[in-house]
């Protein structure tokens, strides 16, 4: 029986020591960075109303949600996304603010998913969500928020992979794509499957030109020659604009020397519906899926009674902490003093005052009795775990 209980579920996991210091090191130099740029925390409930997931929200399928019921029989479920959370609150305690709202937040999320084997279904996410402000130069800030918090990791080797939905809807308008087979080619054109794209198109009355507009997709990305490969596809204004946006991106961030790290995937989409503008993902090697996702999103508001555009990202941080190991990336903890107070019974009352003194300073202290554990025990406990051995009569 005990040996059951110790265990935990498939797809949660405990961390402790070394691991867990890494990953409050980690998350507080990226939440510094993201709140230097005038963002405010933001805590939503861990579970909310199910319809706050689903419908026309357009969040994550019914099944992959962990849903449970509370004593009045509604339906709640644990968040598998802030971003829905965050857009409620906003349109329920800041309805009449026009101004730009700055939101970060922390916390875990859950995903009850079984796509992939041995993959976290809690994880932790670090995000920022910028409200009220549909400027391209609102994209650029979340975009270089990204770029600056993948490099304060230590990471250099990485691509920040931008697409925009508008593209791929305004294909989808033009050529007068119903819904339902918008929502395949969006699937197979995300997931960049060819040959199941092409099974759709076979499907479908269109011209053979614009069938290879779609066929296309898939396979397109790379750098600014992408682009004017897809803008010599189409004449709708939609799918210009789009084209158009993602150029002006460009050019502020190679003003502002981050042009290095940017590709282009006008064929990117999501399963999240609610994306609306630009969608982003970051990747570097050492992860087979993007550590940085987001985008625009710009009528998820209305949803709630609030019409206001924004966009936004999370960060993966259990991903983001296995790629800094796999590519041997150290983490810089946070420097402080760190003493082993040892005492005895004469010595206690000294200790005791001498330990107070010290956590006054700022100092870490552990107060270890000599009567417990002998005089070698505690030296190797404290060489093991970083703490400089005093006693009351030391000098600190």
């Amino acid at each position: 029986m005990y040996k059951k209980l110790i265990h935990t579920p498939e797809g949660v996991r405990d961390i402790y020591g070394i691991e867990n210091r890494n990953k409050l090191a980690v998350e507080d130099s990226i939440m510094k960075l993201i709140r230097n740029y005038g963002y405010e925390d933001i805590q939503t409930p861990v579970f909310e109303f199910f319809d706050i997931f689903s419908g026309n929200i357009g969040t994550i399928p019914s099944k992959e949600l962990y849903k449970f019921f509370d004593k009045e029989g509604n339906t709640l479920a644990l968040r598998p996304d802030f971003t829905p959370s965050i857009a409620r609150a906003t349109a329920k305690y800041f309805a009449d603010d026009n101004m730009p709202l700055r939101f970060c937040y922390i916390g875990n999320t859950f995903n009850n998913t079984m796509e992939y084997r041995g993959r976290l279904k809690e994880t932790t996410e670090i995000g920022a969500e910028l409200i009220n402000d549909d400027s391209v130069d609102a994209d650029v800030e979340v975009l270089m928020m990204v770029i600056e918090a993948l490099l304060k990791c230590g990471i250099r080797d990485f691509q920040l992979s931008i697409g925009n939905v508008e593209f791929f809807k305004g294909l989808c308008a033009e050529y007068g794509i119903n819904e339902e087979m918008e929502l395949k080619l969006r699937e197979t054109i995300n997931d960049k499957s060819y040959f199941g794209t092409q099974d759709i198109l076979d499907s479908l009355d269109l011209k053979d030109n614009v069938k290879e507009i779609f066929s296309r997709m898939p396979e397109m990305f790379g750098g600014l020659d992408t682009l004017k490969e897809a803008a010599g596809y189409v004449t709708n204004e939609r799918s210009r604009g789009a084209i158009e946006r993602l150029q002006n991106i460009y050019d502020i961030l190679k003003h502002n020397g981050m042009d290095a790290y940017v590709t282009f995937d006008p064929g990117m989409l999501s399963k999240y519906n609610y994306y609306t503008g630009i969608i982003f993902r970051a990747y570097t090697y050492g992860s087979g899926d993007a550590v940085i996702k987001g985008g625009r999103y710009d009528n998820l508001l209305s949803e709630f009674g609030k019409s206001a555009p924004a966009v936004g990202f999370c960060i993966m941080v259990d991903q983001l902490l296995s790629v800094l190991s796999r590519q041997n990336i150290s983490i810089k903890l946070p420097g402080y003093d760190k003493y082993l107070l040892s005492y005895n019974e004469k010595t206690r009352r000294d200790a005791y005052l001498k330990a107070i003194k010290l956590r006054e300073q700022g100092k870490c202290v552990v107060m270890v009795n000599e009567r417990v554990y002998d005089r070698d025990s505690i030296n190797t406990y404290a060489d093991e775990n970083g703490y400089k051995h005093i006693t009351a009569e030391d000098e600190a």
